[in-house]
């Protein structure tokens, strides 16, 4: 722990602004010296005093809660002490401040100042001490700003089933069944004459598909854990008039957007949040891509926002209009933005053909979705929008599962069971190898380990030590 994670920090733990009530949070240790000049009196632990909470001349700033937390029994894992008040911004800044000046005044038994070194806390540090202190894994922390920060009910109940520690247990079991596979490993090259007859006889190579087979459904559900809380981005893209800002109103429900006949009437991004069975989506309408005559600089500043835009899509709407769809020339411009679609996007980033206004086309096919072909829907009427949106999900990757089967997690989280998959696949080729280098094998089963452990921040070699001399007598 660095210097400044023994320091004793303070801070307002309720938003800004007006409300009922505010909260001032201390800790650190040696916090019990502040009980008498804050309140007046010695509290109990966990308990609710009411009474004054007190200026430096003992008069009362307000009157409302203080609550004492001894370590190690608290959020942090050390001394807390909060104070609860009324929620004026102004109130609240008067007991900071008096919580600092208590803490470098000094006690009249000692003569010394009762608490030196208070300072303000840095922002998520009682959250990183809980973490230090042992009192939350790394993907319990993160939890909690996923909880504070869910735009989603779907989000909310997958962030605290990870502050549960949900996430955590599975990344636990996978950890175990991988440390006793390091074992088996590790234990073989401290005795090279059981050489690989020992790791066949242990099967090695079942249980390391078994756990290759536990990883990709921790992977799959820590993928949607992933999408439920950072959503996804969907860039609306095609020709002027095609209808993009037709079908960001009809999708978010609200006239967000200007629609008129006129060419060009969006030059700007204009973008909303929605949600499609607790999933968000963040759709971005951009204004209509064309070349050539009538395109004035605001306009072609414009289509340069437009392509930037879905240069970082997870997703494209490419709409169509159907009631042009026999011009050659609307038919060759369609060309080549789908052209330039593919040289933009990355390889796993999906287009979907959004064929537009079919209550105005006769010939128009039936509204929803048409397999490959895209979907076919009326944003004026709405028909066809539902199949829009179960092809939405599908596309980013929603399995449909509800948020008390998900956990919430974050892209990093994704990134290390992918790192660890690797890994476990190479040290499987190595091991159904003809002959197999038992350290490279072991290398990959380190490097997956590691992996896994960026998750929790839990991993360290005792782990594997302490493993090694429960199973094995090492002194035969």
């Amino acid at each position: 722990m660095l210097p400044r994670h023994h320091e004793p920090i303070v801070a307002i733990a309720t938003a800004p602004g007006r409300g009922a009530v505010g909260i001032v949070r201390l800790s650190g240790q040696g916090l019990a010296a502040l009980h008498e000049p804050l309140t007046g009196r010695t509290l109990t632990p966990r308990h609710a005093h009411y009474g004054p909470l007190r200026g430096a001349d003992g008069t009362a700033l307000d009157h409302g809660l203080a609550l004492w937390f001894p370590a190690p029994h608290s959020y942090t894992g050390e001394d807390v002490l909060e104070l609860h008040a009324h929620g004026g911004p102004v109130v609240l800044q008067l007991l900071l401040q008096r919580c600092l000046q208590a803490a470098a005044e000094a006690d009249p038994r000692t003569g010394r100042a009762r608490l030196p070194g208070l300072r303000l806390a840095q922002p998520g540090e009682f959250t990183e001490r809980a973490f230090l202190n042992g009192k939350l894994d790394l993907a319990q922390a993160e939890a909690v700003a996923d909880l504070i920060d869910a735009s989603t009910e779907a989000a909310a109940r997958s962030a605290a089933r990870s502050l549960g520690g949900a996430f955590s247990q599975a990344v636990q079991a996978l950890r175990d069944d991988l440390v006793h596979l390091r074992m088996l490993v590790e234990a073989t090259l401290d005795f090279p004459e059981e050489d690989i007859d020992f790791i066949r006889q242990a099967d090695a190579a079942g249980q390391l598909n078994t756990l290759l087979q536990r990883v990709d459904e921790v992977l799959a559900r820590t993928r949607q854990g992933a999408l439920l809380r950072e959503g996804m981005h969907v860039v609306i893209a095609g020709q002027p008039n095609a209808g993009k800002s037709s079908l960001l109103n009809a999708l978010a429900g609200a006239e967000l957007a200007i629609v008129t006949p006129v060419a060009g009437t969006t030059r700007d991004v204009v973008q909303q949040a929605i949600q499609i069975e607790g999933v968000p989506l963040h759709v971005i309408d951009t204004a209509g891509l064309r070349d050539g005559e009538g395109v004035d600089e605001v306009e072609r500043i414009g289509i340069a926002r437009a392509w930037q835009r879905i240069e970082g899509a997870d997703a494209v709407l490419f709409v169509h209009d159907l009631t042009r769809r026999h011009d050659p020339a609307y038919q060759a411009a369609d060309a080549t933005i789908a052209a330039r679609l593919q040289q933009v996007l990355a390889a796993n980033v999906p287009v979907i053909d959004v064929w537009n206004k079919a209550d105005a086309a006769p010939d128009a096919p039936a509204c929803g979705e048409h397999g490959d072909h895209g979907v076919v829907l009326s944003a004026s009427t709405g028909a066809g929008l539902d199949a829009l949106r179960q092809r939405l999900l599908r596309t980013v990757g929603w399995q449909g599962q509800t948020a008390e089967g998900l956990y919430s997690a974050r892209q990093r989280h994704v990134q290390a069971l992918q790192r660890v998959r690797a890994h476990l696949l190479a040290a499987q080729a190595e091991l159904d190898s003809p002959a197999p280098a038992l350290e490279l094998l072991a290398e990959e089963l380190r490097l997956a380990h590691d992996a896994l452990g960026t998750i929790t921040g839990a991993f360290g070699a005792d782990d594997l030590l302490g493993e090694i001399f429960s199973r094995f007598c090492i002194g035969k």
